[in-house]
């Protein structure tokens, strides 16, 4: 594509490229490569404990020859339904070791999306916590699962923190049998040595990485080593200074979705670097983990940036040594932004991705100091267009429409879902279902999700537009917007509103405070006021479910 489609490759740093030569690597090359020239060089610190490369080999070693032995071959759809643990970051590399193709699934999930997810897979093994193993066994007649692998928290813990779990966490009874079985135990019983098995291709699937659910039933969106590894290069790219072995990263995005599981764990071992493992999170123990063991990247979303700045012990830890933080999933405030580069001393800045593209796209510049309030520019090899969301059309610079993308970064498709694919992949371009706009320099804003936008009296509202405007009010901590059906307007608006503790405010209040702001069409007609709203594993405020609590409440007329 020439310069003139791509206005934003004349933006790219010097030391960026504007294309990149992609080896034909799979996943599991970079892990063999890190623990041969780093072998003592720290993979992964955990609550305490430190896994080097060589024993993390050695444990995903174990686990394929585990694998094996229960009858897994290439193809095998293989479950992992764990928080950031060691167990998640062994159970992923032994999948694709061996050619499977892992399934993740959010361990938070209840029983109708788990029966869900695993029944559409056809999964038939999952590595999960015990924990969880009783809402696991609920769903089991709903699914194809011939074999449960139990694991532990403590089973990584150091010595004493192991030791004590017991005694700080209820157990649940779990009955061993040959169909149910304990990791532990069974990881005694296998070798640590080379596993011998036919190599997956740079094609072939490595994961079956379930979208968010955040506008229906989740699909299952096939992506390959090859979407994987190009994606890991083309962020690696954009964020040169970080050189191998020398990076260190705060994994407190959950690797069971895609934008953990690429900015944190596929990148830290594609650099050979040092994943801070992060369980929960939880605000305090996230600050004790930064002081601790001085991290320098930390992949987040506005809402944890937000809840370390708003700790009150928050200037009691030195957060000095984070120098790069990338924000996803949700708008980024400015004020967040430069609040949160004051207190540490690095860099926050905004990108965009989508689970269908493996998943970033866009990223603002790091390390130029140009600032803009946008999802920044296309990484290399990423093509961009926006388009009328009715006849297709292509758009001019600064006129909305929905943002379509296409790049080697892009899934095959939709597990078992061919019309999903054809609707949302045309001649190679993912329709991704966001309204934006692009600038002459090529720089993308997101306006808002199309499928989330309401149309009342006839009029286009976008939620984020109205929520922008909420948030501008001093004692609005958090605001979402849906529509709900109405039969004079078609829909109407409705504000749900979690307010600055210790503030009080008035649903006549905000609606002046939007006249102010807002055309009349646009100001809600219903306010609600929350302690908090819904939210997904990673921070994005889910208006589905909003609106399906709110059509329960509507009486039939």
């Amino acid at each position: 594509m020439s310069l003139e489609k791509r206005p934003w490759c004349s933006h790219y740093p010097q030391e960026v490229p504007q294309t990149i030569d992609y080896p034909d690597h799979v996943l599991t090359d970079w892990l063999l490569q890190a623990a041969n020239e780093y072998p003592e060089h720290t993979a992964i610190q955990f609550l305490g404990r430190s896994i080097p490369y060589q024993e993390l080999l050695s444990h995903v070693y174990r686990l394929a020859h585990l694998w094996q032995k229960l009858g897994v071959k290439q193809g095998d759809r293989i479950g992992i339904m764990l928080p950031n643990t060691p167990q998640a970051v062994i159970g992923y590399f032994a999948t694709l070791l061996l050619g499977a193709i892992v399934v993740q699934i959010n361990p938070l999930y209840q029983e109708k999306e788990l029966a869900h997810q695993l029944s559409d897979s056809g999964t038939e093994i999952l590595l999960c916590l015990d924990l969880i193993y009783p809402r696991v066994k609920k769903v089991l007649p709903k699914t194809h699962l011939k074999t449960l692998l139990i694991t532990s928290l403590k089973d990584y813990l150091p010595p004493l923190k192991s030791w004590l779990y017991p005694f700080m966490q209820k157990q649940p009874k779990i009955d061993y049998d040959e169909s149910t079985l304990l990791l532990a135990k069974e990881l005694e019983q296998v070798r640590d040595t080379p596993i011998q098995s036919p190599l997956p291709s740079n094609d072939s699937l490595a994961i079956l990485q379930y979208t968010g659910g955040t506008t229906g039933l989740s699909k299952g969106a096939m992506l390959t080593h090859r979407n994987l590894v190009v994606n890991v290069r083309q962020i690696h790219a954009w964020c040169y200074r970080f050189q191998r072995g020398d990076i260190r990263i705060l994994g407190v995005m959950p690797f069971f979705h895609v934008y953990g599981m690429t900015t944190v764990m596929n990148f830290a071992i594609y650099l050979a670097g040092t994943m801070i493992l992060v369980p929960k999170f939880e605000p305090l123990q996230l600050l004790r983990a930064i002081h601790r063991y001085h991290p320098n990247v930390f992949p987040g979303a506005p809402t944890i940036y937000a809840s370390l700045l708003r700790h009150p012990q928050v200037n009691k830890y030195d957060l000095s040594s984070i120098q790069a933080c990338i924000s996803g999933s949700a708008p980024l405030d400015r004020e967040l932004q430069d609040q949160f580069e004051a207190l540490t001393g690095g860099i926050l800045t905004e990108g965009y991705g989508l689970t269908e593209a493996s998943p970033v796209t866009h990223i603002n510049l790091i390390w130029d100091r140009k600032r803009s309030h946008t999802i920044g520019l296309p990484l290399p090899d990423t093509d961009c267009r926006v388009v009328d969301p009715e006849t297709g059309t292509e758009l001019m610079p600064g006129q909305q429409g929905e943002l379509h993308v296409k790049g080697p970064q892009v899934m095959k498709g939709y597990w078992n879902q061919p019309g999903e694919t054809k609707s949302a992949l045309r001649d190679g371009w993912l329709a991704t279902g966001d309204i934006v706009k692009m600038d002459e320099s090529g720089y993308f804003e997101v306006v808002d999700r199309k499928k989330d936008m309401i149309i009342t009296n006839g009029y286009n509202v976008f939620p984020r537009e109205v929520e922008e405007v909420l948030l501008q009010h001093e004692a609005v901590e958090e605001a979402a917007v849906i529509g709900v059906p109405d039969l004079k307007r078609g829909e109407l608006i409705r504000a749900v509103v979690v307010p600055v503790q210790g503030k009080a405010i008035a649903e006549k209040d905000l609606e002046h405070f939007c006249r102010q702001h807002l055309a009349a069409y646009k100001i809600p007609r219903q306010i609600e006021f929350r302690s908090q709203l819904p939210k997904s594993a990673i921070g994005k405020v889910l208006r589905r479910v909003m609106k399906e609590e709110a059509l329960r409440t509507i009486e039939p007329k």
